[in-house]
């Protein structure tokens, strides 16, 4: 078995929400495809050391400061790597191809997964996650659920989770084919809470599991290509989270909530203590608004998620 490559990867994001690629010499591994800058580890060497050494070398760049973003391992037919992702907050000079290489700014909606190694794809997929998470609430039939549904798109929201604990499967199903539909429409991603049989009958992005899911899933449920989000409340919840490989968490409840009365908020301290041990996004819930989402990003979140601020009338 070949020795695992640690690579440190820089994500560098302008003003204009583009991020930098640079693209691989035709003649090396991957070659042809384009990537996030970085580089490979030195024996001894920190992953952020590494980064700023390589992102010097390569662009021509000081960094100032950078933070952890996400790690990923994947096996490729010939070779492992993990990739040390930092996101760059703050650098000095003007990035360059310091080594002959090609540099685009690319808007990360742009992005396209097929032009990039495949272990980018994750990369890919977490830089495209919005700030806002919603989760369908109460309709009166079909006609009122296409239309908040609607309504809730048209005001920006770009990923949804269908929840409806009162609907048949024949009822759920149909309610998928017609959220699909509108959610393609709008360029939205679509998540699923439910069972994975349900799941794997439909085109949806992915799957929602809820935190008594959780307990009884000992490995990922579906495949890489597909988003896996799941509910947490607890640092152990997470870790059953992590083995499963999520790729987005809800944390939960920041706030006391109506749903749940009597039960206490974490609040962002804690949730801040909790996300800071996580290496993929991390959604706070529980009472959570629009106005929440400066706090809820200070404390480590990629943003909040809810039912009712964004479930459109």
């Amino acid at each position: 078995m070949s020795a695992l490559i640690h690579v440190a990867v820089a994500i560098i994001i302008n003003q204009k929400n583009q991020v930098l690629i640079s693209l691989r010499p035709a003649g090396v591994h991957q070659g042809g495809l384009w990537e996030f800058p970085g580089g490979k580890l030195e024996d001894g060497e920190s992953a952020l050391d590494a980064l700023k050494r390589e992102i010097d070398e390569e662009l021509g760049i000081s960094i100032d400061k950078a933070s952890s973003f996400k790690k990923i391992t994947y096996q490729y037919p010939d070779k492992k790597v993990l990739l040390d992702i930092w996101k760059v907050e703050s650098y000095s000079g003007e990035p360059q191809g310091a080594e002959g290489q090609q540099l685009k700014w690319r808007l990360i909606s742009d992005l396209n997964a097929k032009e990039f190694p495949t272990a980018n794809r994750e990369i890919i997929q977490t830089l495209k996650l919005p700030e806002r998470y919603m989760i369908t609430g109460s309709f009166e039939n079909t006609e009122d659920f296409k239309l908040k549904l609607e309504n809730s798109l048209k005001s920006g929201i770009s990923l949804v989770q269908l929840r409806c604990k009162n609907t048949s499967v024949t009822e759920y199903k149909h309610l998928v084919k017609m959220s699909t539909l509108l959610c393609e429409l709008h360029g939205a991603i679509l998540l699923l809470n439910t069972t994975l049989d349900v799941f794997l009958d439909t085109n949806a992005n992915g799957l929602h599991l809820s935190s008594q899911m959780l307990h009884s899933i000992q490995q990922r449920p579906i495949d890489k290509e597909s988003l896996l989000s799941v509910s947490c409340h607890t640092e152990q919840e997470i870790e059953k989270a992590k083995q499963l490989e999520a790729d987005i968490i809800l944390l939960s409840p920041v706030r006391e909530t109506k749903s749940h009365p009597g039960v206490e908020g974490i609040g962002w301290e804690k949730f801040a203590q909790i996300s800071s041990n996580v290496e993929v996004p991390v959604y706070a819930l529980g009472g959570m608004a629009e106005s929440d989402i400066c706090d809820a990003k200070s404390s480590g979140a990629q943003g909040v998620a809810a039912i009712s601020s964004f479930w459109k009338s």
